[in-house]
């Protein structure tokens, strides 16, 4: 008797200090993305064909290939991950996955969702145990990010020393 494949997501959600428009331009702008998760050719446009480039491991070439899904804008962002070598048990078989991010204004700023959903046991283990622990270091790295932007963003105070 052969088990099925088990189907798991990793989910991680948290509460951000940031307006959902800052928080979505983070998640949408490729050099923002950079800085958070790793360099990328992302656009937000629906149907667009995208790559995240990191380090090769074994005959895997370092290459996530990612296609836009979905988008409603500052709320939701979908987006297809594929990637991984089909002859690399060591780090796991082909992903075929999802990433779905969802933005809801609370009165905080913006509560933030991630969920990767897709992995498939045991074939895709590795992959799952590897991304499993870091999905709520993303969230704090985007958080991080955001608050870099919002420091850019904010209006510049005259400090010459001059009373009015």
């Amino acid at each position: 008797m052969t088990d099925a494949s088990e189907i798991r997501d990793i989910t991680v959600e948290s509460i951000l200090l940031h307006a959902p428009e800052l928080v979505w331009k983070t998640l949408t702008t490729a050099e923002l993305i950079g800085q958070w998760l790793m360099p990328n050719d992302f656009e937000a446009v629906v149907g667009k064909k995208f790559n995240f480039r990191t380090k090769p491991m074994g005959d895997w070439d370092g290459v996530v290939h990612c296609e836009v899904l979905e988008i409603i804008e500052n709320h939701r962002l979908v987006y297809s991950w594929k990637g991984v070598s089909s002859e690399n048990s060591k780090y796991g078989s082909q992903l075929d996955t999802t990433v779905t991010w969802t933005l809801v204004a609370v009165e905080a700023g913006t509560r933030l969702k991630m969920v990767h959903a897709g992995f498939r046991l045991p074939a895709n283990k590795a992959a799952f145990d590897a991304m499993s622990p870091g999905r709520g270091h993303v969230l704090q790295a985007v958080e991080r990010v955001a608050a870099g932007q919002e420091v850019r963003l904010a209006p510049q105070s005259n400090h010459c020393g001059n009373s009015s």
